[in-house]
C-alpha cells in the first residue's frame, strides 16, 4: 500500500505512475487524498485550541472557587462544557477523515518501476528474451484437448459431473505425470535454498488484504459462505503472510520459502478458444516461491528468481520466452513483473505458465512487515513466483512431444514419472 507521506512527497510522480498502470482518476484521487490529510490537520489544530482553552478555563474556574466566586466559576464550568464538546466533535470528524484518507489509499495500485514500459494491454509487453527452437510438427499436430481423450490421461467430463466445468480429473500417467512435475520442481527449488512450506488453502480477509488480492481480486476468488474464508489463488497469499505484523531479524534475511498447493480461481467472464482444455481451469496445481529481501537486494533477487524459472523450462526442453510487463497489464499490487510464456506447437501460440514479480514495500506495508537496520525499523520487500503452474506446463510437454509412438516425457521428468512414453 502506498503511503500518504510518500504521495505528498513524490505527488507527479505517484500520478505519472498511477496512470501508467491504466488507474485514469489518479490526479483527482491524489489531489482528494492531501485535501482530506489537509482537512484532519486542520480539524486537530482546532481540537488542540479547543483543549489548550478547555485546560485554561479548568484552571481559572479553580482560582474563582478558591476566592469565593461561585457564580463566575459555575459561568465557566457551562463553558468549558461546550469546550469538551467542540473538542470530541472536532475529534470524531479528523478520524472520519482519517478513515477517509484509509479507503482511499487501499485503492492505489503499487507504482510501477522506472523499467516497466508504457502500454495499455498484453500486446503491449516487452520481450526480453527467448529460448529454444520452436517444435514444427506439421498439420497432423493435435491440440492437448484431443491428445487427453486419445490416451485417457484427463477425463474434463467426469470433473464437471463431480464440481463443475473447469475441474478436471487427473487419472493413470496423466496424474502420475502431475506428481513427477510437482516432485521435480520443489526438489529444484530446494537445491537451490528455498524452504519448503505446506500452508493452508484457505485464508481469512486480513490474509488477502496483506498481499493484495483484497479488495482487488474479490470477485475472482470462491468464498465460504459461513466462516468467510476463501480459497487460495495462489500460494502467495498464505505463504507471504506468515509473516505478517512480524519484524524480521536481518540476520534472516533473505527469506526465501517454496510451497506446492492447488490453487483456486473463479475466473469469472473468460471464455473463448484461448480458455479451451487446460488453458485456463478453476482449480490447478502450482509450486508457488516467496522471497523477503531489504530493499537494496530485491531486484537482484528478482532476476535470479526469473533465471531458476528458466531454468526449469530449459531442463525440460521447453521453448520459452520471457516478457517485461508493460503498466497496463501488471497486476494491483506488484512493481515488475516478468511472464514466462512457453510455445504451444499444436495451438501454435504462446503459454503464460509463469509471473515473477517485485512488489517493493507494498505488501509489507500491509502486512507490517519489517526488519531493523541499524537499530531504525523498515519496511521489506516481498516478491514472489510460480516456479511453475502445472496446467500450460502439461499442455505443453503433450503438444510439442508427440509422436507416432506417442507422446515422449522429457529426459529430466523420466526419474519421476517412471516411464518415458505416454501411449
Amino acid at each position: 500500500m502506498l503511503t500518504l507521506a510518500f504521495i505528498r512527497a513524490n505527488t507527479e510522480v505517484t500520478i505519472q505512475g498511477l496512470q501508467k498502470k491504466r488507474f485514469f482518476e489518479a490526479e483527482k484521487v491524489v489531489e482528494q487524498l492531501i485535501s482530506l490529510d489537509d482537512k484532519r490537520k486542520t480539524l486537530l489544530q482546532q481540537a488542540e485550541q479547543a483543549l489548550e482553552k478547555s485546560n485554561a478555563a479548568a484552571k481559572e474556574i479553580g482560582a474563582l472557587m478558591k476566592n469565593g466566586q461561585a457564580d463566575l466559576a459555575e459561568s465557566k464550568k457551562a463553558e468549558t462544557a461546550d469546550l469538551k464538546a467542540n473538542i470530541k466533535e472536532l475529534g470524531d470528524a479528523a478520524k472520519n477523515a482519517e478513515q477517509e484518507v484509509y479507503e482511499l489509499l487501499v485503492t492505489l495500485p503499487n507504482l510501477p518501476h522506472s523499467s516497466v514500459p508504457e502500454g495499455k494491454t498484453a500486446e503491449d509487453n516487452e520481450v526480453v528474451l527467448s529460448w529454444g527452437s520452436i517444435p514444427d510438427l506439421g498439420d497432423a499436430a493435435q491440440p492437448h484437448w484431443d491428445l487427453i481423450k486419445k490416451y485417457d490421461i484427463i477425463d474434463f467430463d467426469l470433473g464437471n459431473k463431480i464440481t463443475g466445468a473447469g475441474f478436471p480429473v487427473y487419472k493413470g500417467k496423466g496424474a502420475r505425470l502431475q506428481r513427477a512435475l510437482i516432485n521435480f520442481f520443489l526438489d529444484e527449488a530446494i537445491k537451490v535454498g528455498y524452504y519448503e512450506i505446506q500452508p493452508p488453502i484457505l485464508i481469512n480477509e486480513d490474509s488477502g488484504f496483506g498481499t493484495g488480492q483484497l479488495p482487488d481480486k474479490e470477485g475472482q476468488m470462491y468464498v465460504t459462505k459461513e466462516e468467510g474464508l476463501y480459497l487460495i489463488p495462489t500460494a502467495e497469499v498464505p505463504i507471504t503472510n506468515l509473516y505478517r505484523d512480524v519484524i524480521v531479524n536481518e540476520k534472516e534475511l533473505p527469506i526465501k520459502n517454496v510451497g506446492h498447493t492447488p490453487c483456486f480461481r473463479r475466473e469469472a467472464g473468460s471464455w473463448g478458444a484461448h480458455v479451451r482444455g487446460l488453458n485456463r481451469l478453476h482449480q490447478f496445481d502450482k509450486i508457488e516461491i516467496v522471497q523477503i529481501h531489504k530493499p537494496e537486494t530485491s531486484y537482484q533477487a528478482l532476476e535470479e528468481m526469473s533465471q531458476h524459472v528458466q531454468g526449469l523450462l530449459q531442463k525440460m526442453e521447453l521453448p520459452y520466452r520471457v516478457l517485461r510487463l508493460c503498466g497496463g497489464d501488471m497486476g494491483f499490487a506488484s512493481a515488475l513483473t516478468y511472464d514466462m510464456e512457453v510455445w504451444s506447437a499444436a495451438q501454435g501460440r504462446w503459454l503464460e505458465v509463469s509471473s515473477v514479480s517485485n512488489f517493493e514495500t507494498f505488501q509489507a506495508n500491509r502486512l507490517k512487515l519489517r526488519t531493523k537496520v541499524d537499530g531504525k525499523s523498515i519496511l521489506c520487500h516481498t516478491l514472489n513466483g510460480s516456479a511453475l503452474a502445472l496446467p500450460r506446463i502439461v499442455a505443453a510437454i503433450l503438444e510439442n512431444n508427440q509422436g507416432p509412438d506417442g507422446i515422449k516425457i522429457p529426459p529430466v521428468l523420466v526419474p519421476y514419472c517412471g516411464f518415458e512414453y505416454i501411449n
